[in-house]
């Protein structure tokens, strides 16, 4: 309702407004004192009056003369407040000036203003008193009254304006409508501050005369105000009246009101064009980021999902070197890069919600549901890879040994099967006695008997290749090669000894004389020999074990080894007591001639150096044996210093995992001790990377020491990283959750009480609250929300809360996934109250600065904005198609929608 003006007195001498109920009497004297006043008032209300009766064409020059008919009067009025009054008397007699007066001062009533003691007789009578008065309260009424700043009015709004205008001015001190103008200084401020080009004000001088004509001459001229005041007066006068000074000061503040009006709405689109200029920066922040990490999984994928196994144990070794320097350096910062990107594009849709913008969609493919499918796509390439490179790593180990053991057991045939060839061939035996044939024939047997006992041997060396073979042995061509080689002498000796036993024994008939002992040597001492050999290459022979309990069986078999070697003694001093024996019948009989053995190759100097190479093997084994149990209970001391360690590093993970879901979803302070509480849990969880270091040290000696079970724990480093990776996610996802809560909260008007309300709300029906995982918490389902909103008393129990409940669930869950956050609730209940800019705002604040035309200038824009934020209207304004628009002119309306998502462009 439209403030009233209570008026008793219509003339004062400066008094406040409130002051105006003092006795008829007492203005009186005060007038009688100071005369000048009603001097003042006279011109200054005269200039006013004619400064809108020129707008019909007339104008007054005695103010209490030509009001007296009341058809000038009802003639301002009609002018300042764009109404018509009542259709005047056009008589001339007294009565007909009455009625028209009283026209004028019943319009004035119903306005608002309450008129005391002023009555019609008065303004026809020419009382000049009266008439100043009425003349006061019209310019009270339609120029002063609706004068507001910061929630002041009519004077104290106007002196509240003139102290903000001339604040920057250190000479100048506006406390009054009275003294604080005699200098003219605040007059010359108020008209540099809004129109600098207009007055020189740095240059003014000391001169109170100068500078209030100065001022009066450039409002005339310029701003269109006429010459209300007259400076002799006002310098000649004490106390300046009140009245004129503030009739001549609202018509500065009309004056410049528009272009009040007009910064006013600069400031407010350049407020929202800042607010979209910012988004859009965290639009192209989001897509790069966004771009070069599904660059980087595209790139790694191929080489995860690539399992072609090298050819050498030193290449497989450098695979895995590789992978674990993807683990440990190169896979972590993508850890943190993919979840800084879901922070900011949840901080980027909060702040386009907050500022009523439409929601962020990103290009084709790099949505965060995409890059996460690409993240699981990356793991599950990373998954089994380091299974993989260990499984190879193992295989080639086994083809080493498997190759290193052919190559051993053929170089030990081949250097007894050289001159195997060409003994048989031989045909000694036609030029031989028949003891000589006989001797020949058991050397042949004796032959046979090593040849048999070289077959086991042959057919391991084949075994050893066809198991090469069946494991894809790098260097498997060589080892056929000299396989078949082998074996192509082997079935050419078989054959070659089957010849020449047959000629032998062809030969037998004829030949007579053996010698038993020779022969029982060669019997005995070929498969002791063979034995030697056996045992020398049992005891080099190359072992791979991976705990303790097989290097312990290994251990019991060389004892057992060594427990036959008293009766392998036995069986060597025997066949060196045959040798003894046929020196002895030599001596005893005298035999004369060659006394070697023809029925054996192995002396008994081989067999002396075989057995003390027999005897140094065996220590060398024990030795062997005792490394590799030391070794193997070195690995057992990693696995447990690994399990002691995982065993605390994994529940301590849970238990942060558990504390941070409480904190989140409890109540307990505001949000800001929340925060407090949460950052005081990062710090604890980033003190506790060094743990986390150090089990993948331990880890890396595990690997490296080739061990690949653990029995002293349930936990391997995959569970490991795997919970550090998602806790580091989870304390990051639910610092950004609080943060968001807080900028909503701020944003929206929001009290900690309400957010406490909403928080007990949400929890008291979510009923998986305590029951489900940490990262499934916090969501409601569409029955919990409902019940949620009618507790709040949000939503009826009704048919109608049924339709109002589907219209709810659009806005909240606009994916239809099924579930509500606790964000997009808090979103909901703050949203339709929210005090934020719309499109209609900004499109009526460009108005003001197109000068009310449907369409803007580039030239318009350039001069109301800044010159970044008017260049970017500039390049985004599509062109105006209007009636009458101009060259260049741009439609500001559909711009507008745009930045509010109401439009296509």
């Amino acid at each position: 309702m439209m403030n009233q003006i209570e008026l008793s007195v219509p003339y004062d001498n400066g008094y406040e407004p409130d002051e105006y109920m003092m006795q008829e009497d007492e203005w009186d004297r005060d007038l009688l004192l100071d005369p000048a006043w009603e001097k003042q008032q006279r011109k200054t209300f005269t200039a006013w009056c004619n400064s809108h009766l020129r707008k019909a064409g007339t104008q007054i020059e005695n103010i209490e003369e030509d009001f007296r008919n009341g058809l000038k009067l009802m003639l301002l009025l009609e002018v300042i407040s764009g109404e018509r009054l009542p259709k005047p008397d056009r008589g001339k007699m007294r009565f007909h000036k009455i009625a028209n007066v009283n026209k004028a001062l019943d319009f004035i009533t119903s306005k608002g203003v309450k008129l005391v003691s002023i009555g019609a007789e008065e303004i026809v009578d020419g009382n000049v008193k009266m008439t100043l008065g009425m003349i006061w309260t019209i310019i009270l009424r339609f120029a002063i009254q609706d004068i507001s700043v910061e929630e002041t009015s009519a004077k104290e709004g106007l002196l509240l304006w003139c102290q903000r205008k001339t604040a920057p001015y250190r000479n100048v001190n506006v406390q009054n409508f009275h003294v604080s103008w005699k200098d003219g200084l605040a007059f010359c401020a108020l008209i540099h501050r809004h129109r600098p080009e207009l007055i020189d004000f740095q240059n003014l001088k000391d001169d109170p005369l100068g500078n209030l004509n100065l001022a009066f001459d450039i409002a005339e001229k310029h701003l269109d105000i006429p010459k209300m005041l007259d400076a002799e007066d006002i310098l000649s006068t004490p106390k300046p009246d009140e009245r004129a000074i503030m009739t001549y000061v609202s018509c500065f503040y009309h004056a410049f009101a528009g272009a009040e009006q007009a910064e006013t709405a600069a400031n407010r689109i350049c407020k929202v064009l800042g607010v979209n200029q910012e988004n859009e920066k965290l639009m192209e922040d989001y897509e790069r980021l966004a771009s070069e990490l599904l660059e980087w999984i595209r790139r790694t994928i191929p080489w995860l999902e690539n399992r072609v196994a090298e050819k050498t144990m030193v290449e497989m070794q450098r695979k895995l070197e590789d992978f674990r320097d993807y683990r440990r350096m190169h896979k972590p910062p993508k850890v943190q890069e993919k979840c800084q990107l879901e922070i900011s594009f949840n901080t980027l849709q909060t702040k386009l919600r907050i500022s009523n913008r439409p929601a962020f969609m990103p290009s084709e493919g790099k949505m965060v549901s995409d890059i996460a499918s690409a993240w699981q796509g990356l793991e599950q390439a990373e998954k089994g890879y380091e299974e993989w490179l260990l499984t190879e790593i193992r295989r080639l180990e086994r083809l080493d040994h498997l190759a290193e053991k052919f190559r051993q057991k053929a170089t030990n045939h081949e250097t007894w099967a050289t001159g195997k060839e060409e003994m048989l061939s031989r045909k000694d035996y036609e030029s031989a006695s028949l003891m000589e044939v006989r001797a020949l024939l058991r050397k042949h047997e004796a032959f046979e008997s090593d040849l048999s006992a070289h077959q086991d041997r042959v057919e391991q060396i084949a075994a050893i290749a066809q198991e090469l073979n069946e494991l894809d042995y790098h260097d498997v061509a060589s080892v056929n090669q000299r396989c078949q080689s082998i074996c192509d002498l082997w079935d050419q000796l078989g054959t070659l000894t089957q010849k020449r036993r047959e000629a032998l024994e062809r030969t037998e008939k004829l030949l007579e004389t053996v010698e038993q002992l020779f022969l029982e040597y060669a019997k005995r001492s070929a498969p002791f020999n063979n034995w030697m050999e056996g045992a020398m290459e049992d005891l080099q022979d190359m072992f791979i074990v991976h705990t303790i309990e097989e290097v312990q069986t290994l251990i019991a078999a060389h004892e057992q080894f060594k427990a036959t070697l008293p009766e392998a003694d036995a069986e060597r001093q025997a066949i060196l007591g045959i040798q003894q024996e046929v020196l002895k019948i030599s001596q005893n009989y005298g035999i004369r001639g060659d006394l070697t053995n023809p029925y054996s190759t192995i002396t008994t100097e081989e067999i002396a150096i075989k057995w003390d190479k027999v005897k140094r093997l065996v220590p060398q084994r024990d030795s062997a044996l005792q490394e590799e149990l030391a070794r193997q209970h070195a690995n057992e001391r990693l696995r447990r210093q690994f399990a002691a360690q995982a065993n605390l590093i994994g529940p301590w993970i849970q238990t942060r995992m558990e504390e941070i879901g409480r904190c989140s979803m409890e109540m307990g302070g505001t949000l800001e001790d929340q925060m407090t509480q949460l950052k005081q849990y990062e710090h604890v969880i980033v003190s506790y990377k060094p743990n986390i270091d150090r089990l993948e040290g331990d880890h890396q000696l595990i690997q490296e020491s080739l061990i690949f079970d653990n029995k002293h724990t349930n936990y391997t480093m995959e569970h490991i990283r795997v919970g550090w990776e998602l806790l580091l996610t989870t304390i990051a996802r639910t610092i950004n959750e609080i943060e968001t809560q807080i900028l909503t909260r701020d944003a929206k008007g929001i009290s900690q009480e309400q957010m406490h309300e909403f928080r007990s709300s949400f929890n008291h029906f979510d009923r998986r609250l305590h029951k489900a995982r940490v990262e499934e918490r916090g969501k409601l389902r569409p029955d919990e929300f409902k019940a949620c909103l009618i507790s709040l008393g949000h939503l009826g129990n009704d048919k109608q809360g049924e339709v109002e409940f589907a219209r709810i669930m659009m806005l909240v869950d606009p994916s239809a996934s099924g579930v509500v956050s606790f964000q997009s609730f808090i979103d909901f209940m703050t949203r339709e109250t929210a005090d934020t800019d719309t499109a209609e705002q900004v499109i009526a604040s460009f108005r003001i600065l197109a000068a009310d035309k449907p369409y803007i200038l580039a030239d318009e824009l350039r001069r109301e904005l800044p010159p970044d934020q008017a260049e970017y209207c500039i390049s985004r304004m599509p062109p105006y198609s209007g009636p009458g628009a101009l060259p260049g002119a741009l439609d500001y309306t559909a711009f507008s929608t745009a930045l509010y998502g109401e439009s296509d462009l």
